[in-house]
């Protein structure tokens, strides 16, 4: 019996236990690399698993077997035979990796007719080389085929690519294989350790940040993450709203990743900015959240909340003083060369520009240096406002900074209300905010209304923790439905009725059911609430019994 039990999500990659009751390893870590015929023995004898990726579908339908065996063999152009808990196979995957477009879009194609819950094997693909872009893509089971015919052919795999067998001699790898002179034990060797290192970054959360890296050895992969990544309607509802750590944006690769994307997707079409006349553009600081950098404190001094405060920087474009703790915006790292590359400029720009097309300020204000100001420069030009200077270079000094202060003398202070530009971003949602107060310490904070605590900051991601009571506040979305059951813990995706389409990994949610109601984090999508029968849900914070 199989039973596969997901436990960490990284976007489309996955993470957790494989179960093989009877086999002769009974539980194995995923992803994972087997000999995997004495998991499934029927594999040796089974015929039709070896059509063509690109086959037409009468032809798939004439030669795919079908039958009870796992692991249940897939194809992109036959209807879906797996359910929740199978191991589906797709034979020829090698194939794709070297067609980058028909790679993103046959990937598409099984991923939209995939129960969430399965686990994905491409038999005879996996290489040190490519295992990093292969479960990015979703894939998670492999085995040693591809890395025995390297060795018959004699060429000695590493992360960085194959290389002719002699190269063993080199010294560079010092494991069990090379120091018996084994190349097919280093071939191996290699590959569990680069699916033990995949394993590892999935689990950290930043499988994004080591394919960037490791793709860089191979142009097709490159081009299948830019595939990939055009696809955001595809992959941002698999994607967590966010990640531990810092989000190291290291590539050009970066400014369209999913996170990046989405920040400058809500700004755009959720966030309500406070009712300000004048908006001061700021530079970022390499110190997150800005508020809490040497460079932003004196900015606040010299503004004394007098201007609606709008930070430009790379690669999120554009971040509200309200927005700063919320993530990606107090998580990202850059190189810093003070250099911006046209693509990078144009991106920005866009954002800046789409915003300041869509608020209107009677004033807008320049405090920029370098890149950010030629972007500023851009975006005013293409939304048609007269940029004002309070400087052109060292916006630190003690000049500039004077006469920014000078530039806002005849302005009054806008009213600082941070909870209300969250809540807009977070929940799309026009909330009043009004006599709400805060407590505790810059980014710790929690607001109040009536005496009776509404929301809390988690300073780990940035993101608003409503309480039962804060939930009033927010009219609809993110509401989880679940079936006639009282929960003494987390909620498991059979008790899921319904939840908000809005809904991804991370999301605060307000689970209701007929007998109770829940606050939590939901542990994956509202798409595979929907699309699998296994699972958490919803990771339970408090419960509220109804009373009847």
């Amino acid at each position: 019996m199989i039973r596969i039990d997901i436990r960490k999500r990284d976007g489309l990659a996955r993470a957790g236990i494989l179960t093989c009751e009877g086999g002769p390893v009974p539980q194995v870590p995923f992803p994972a690399v087997l000999d995997v015929e004495t998991v499934f023995p029927s594999l040796a004898t089974r015929g039709g698993t070896n059509v063509p990726l690109s086959a037409p579908a009468e032809f798939v339908k004439t030669y795919i077997p079908r039958g009870p065996d796992q692991p249940v063999t897939i194809h992109p152009a036959l209807e879906n035979p797996a359910q929740s808990g199978d191991v589906a196979m797709v034979a020829n995957w090698h194939t794709a990796l070297s067609n980058p477009w028909r790679y993103a879009e046959w990937l598409k194609n099984i991923r939209e007719k995939t129960p969430a819950d399965t686990l994905w094997y491409a038999p005879g693909t996996a290489l040190p080389s490519n295992i990093h872009i292969l479960c990015y893509s979703g894939f998670g089971l492999f085995d040693y085929i591809a890395v025995d015919l390297k060795s018959a052919q004699g060429l000695f795999c590493t992360p960085e690519g194959e290389f002719p067998a002699d190269i063993q001699k080199a010294g560079i790898c010092a494991c069990e294989g090379c120091r018996a002179g084994d190349l097919k034990l280093h071939n191996r060797l290699a590959l569990e350790g680069e699916v033990a290192l995949v394993r590892y970054f999935i689990g950290q959360s930043k499988l994004r940040e080591l394919v960037e890296a490791r793709c860089r050895m191979n142009a097709n992969h490159v081009a299948i993450i830019r595939h990939l990544d055009v696809d955001y309607a595809g992959t941002e509802r698999y994607a967590p709203v966010a990640r531990s750590g810092v989000m190291r944006a290291n590539s050009g690769e970066s400014m369209q990743r999913v996170e990046v994307r989405r920040f400058a997707e809500r700004l755009l079409s959720r966030y309500k900015p406070p009712k300000a006349t004048v908006a001061v553009l700021l530079p970022c600081s390499a110190k997150k959240p800005y508020s809490l950098s040497q460079s932003h404190r004196r900015f606040q001094m010299a503004i004394a909340g007098r201007a609606h405060e709008l930070i430009i920087t790379s690669p999120l474009g554009l971040v509200p003083r309200e927005l700063e703790c919320v993530y990606p915006a107090m998580h990202y790292d850059v190189p810093v060369t003070g250099y911006w590359d046209a693509e990078e400029c144009a991106y920005i720009s866009d954002i800046v520009a789409r915003y300041l097309a869509l608020h209107k300020y009677e004033r807008v204000i320049a405090h920029l240096e370098g890149g950010a100001l030629k972007v500023a420069e851009m975006a005013a030009k293409t939304c048609g406002i007269t940029l004002e200077y309070s400087c052109r270079e060292h916006p630190t000094g003690d000049e500039a900074l004077s006469q920014l202060s000078r530039a806002l003398d005849s302005e009054r202070r806008v009213k600082d209300d941070r909870l209300h530009g969250m809540l807009s971003y977070q929940f799309g949602c026009d909330v009043d905010t009004k006599s709400m107060l805060s407590r505790g310490h810059f980014p710790e904070l929690f607001y109040s209304k009536s005496n009776i605590q509404r929301f809390s900051i988690d300073t780990g991601n940035g993101l608003l923790r409503p309480t039962f009571e804060g939930w009033e506040l927010i009219p609809q979305g993110y509401r989880v439905t679940i079936s006639d059951f009282l929960p003494e813990g987390d909620v498991l995706v059979p008790g899921v009725v319904d939840a908000d389409p809005a809904i991804r990994e991370g999301d605060e949610v307000l689970v209701v059911g007929p007998k109770a109601m829940a606050t939590g984090r939901a542990a994956m999508s509202a798409a595979e609430m929907k699309n699998s029968k296994h699972g958490v849900a919803v990771r339970v914070r408090k419960i509220k019994k109804i009373a009847i």
